[in-house]
């Protein structure tokens, strides 16, 4: 049997161990935590994520266990609208829209998928990766070297694997702003009046104001997430980053202060943006195939970075052939290069977008979403088209 070792429980990782046990390969995925936690934050699954993950036999999984979106609205810091779409019409285009989920949950369900695959034993934590041999397939881990038919790097955004396949290649750009990632229950949020945050008055939305935007999702337990990013120099941290986050944001369109208000301090995570601005020469070499932030790292702005990595999983475990590892390995490359090299610019775009602070520069943006939203108010759905329709390679070729 064919032998693949992955660099990385993420979700990348764990996605490709998952579709390449569905192949027919057997599977190493190696973590160096020593436990895939339940940390970070929320996330959005897209259309083309959830067609993805149906591949991998576990769609109706994040679908039962995600909270199910309805409007979203494009608004500005005042709370005024700017654009929206709904879940009805997302759903009839692509026969998804989008959920929202803790990024923990996820990682259970594909940690589960792979452990029903392959065993328990596909999954080893604790285990750091030290370098690899692309053209032997050789992965030299802290407990001994692993030889493989097929290495996957799933080692996210500092890729060590990208950096050793591809020396002197521009790592990732800093896009010029932090984002702060946070969870807060509904039951603690509390309006100025002191009255409870109903859960009506916590629509999906995504405000921008002069170089900075909140966005709130409410998830399945009514827990609230929510996410800002704002210009800043990279590096950057304060004594309290509840207290930073109003000082930015207090003055915007309620829930938005209410929510910042109920955030525990302890639990804000601050990060700053990198992506991909070099596009990689490809996605391989040898024996090793990159996916996810490893191979096109983007902004967040359009939700897909995690989407992404799914895909490629999906894609990956589609096309890996152990009879011919370069062929088939070229043959990802040019399925993913193209389309995820759109999505990192595209992204790019949007993040240049909303940073801008300069008040004229502002009005003129804000006036053309207002005034291209009248002339087809499908527009924020429409833009994302080529990305939501996107399907699996079994599923495209029927």
């Amino acid at each position: 049997m064919a032998r693949a070792v992955v660099i990385g429980g993420g979700v990348g990782g764990l996605s490709a161990g998952v579709a390449l046990l569905r192949k027919g390969w057997e599977v190493t995925v190696l973590e160096r935590a020593p436990a895939i936690e339940p940390v970070g934050s929320g996330l959005a699954i897209a259309a083309n994520a959830l067609k993805a993950l149906d591949a991998l036999g576990l769609g109706d999984r994040v679908r039962a266990l995600a909270h199910a979106e309805g409007p979203l609205m494009l608004r500005r810091a005042d709370g005024r609208r700017l654009t929206a779409t709904t879940e009805e019409a997302a759903d009839g285009a692509y026969g998804d829209s989008v959920v929202a989920m803790l990024r923990a949950a996820l990682l259970d369900i594909l940690a589960g998928g792979l452990a029903e695959a392959g065993g328990p034993d596909c999954l080893r934590v604790g285990t750091a990766v030290t370098g690899v041999d692309a053209q032997r397939g050789v992965v030299r881990t802290s407990a001994g070297d692993l030889a493989a038919d097929l290495v996957v790097a799933a080692d996210g955004i500092k890729s060590l694997t990208r950096r050793a396949l591809f020396p002197g290649h521009p790592d990732p750009s800093y896009a010029g702003v932090t984002v702060w990632r946070a969870l807060i229950p509904l039951g603690d949020v509390r309006l100025d009046d002191g009255s409870p945050c109903d859960p009506s008055r916590v629509p999906r939305s995504e405000s921008w104001g002069r170089g900075a935007v909140l966005g709130v999702h409410l998830l399945a337990g009514d827990q609230v997430y929510i996410y800002a990013t704002d210009v800043a120099p990279p590096g950057g941290a304060a004594p309290d980053e509840r207290e930073e986050l109003l000082r930015r944001f207090g003055d915007w369109h309620e829930p938005i202060p209410a929510l910042l208000r109920a955030a525990d301090p302890a639990r804000i995570i601050r990060g700053d943006i990198y992506y991909q601005a070099t596009p990689l020469p490809a996605y391989h070499r040898g024996r090793v195939a990159l996916v996810g932030d490893a191979a096109h790292a983007m902004t967040p702005n359009l939700g897909q970075g995690a989407c992404q990595a799914i895909e490629d999983a999906v894609v990956l475990g589609h096309l890996a052939d152990p009879a011919r590892p370069g062929e088939s390995l070229a043959a990802y490359t040019a399925a993913r290069k193209e389309r995820t090299t759109r999505i990192v610019r595209r992204s790019l775009t949007l993040c240049r977008m909303s940073r801008l602070r300069n008040p004229l520069a502002v009005r003129l943006r804000d006036s053309a979403l207002t005034a291209a939203n009248r002339i087809s108010p499908d527009l924020m759905l429409r833009s994302m088209d080529e990305i939501l329709r996107w399907r699996p390679p079994a599923e495209a070729a029927r």
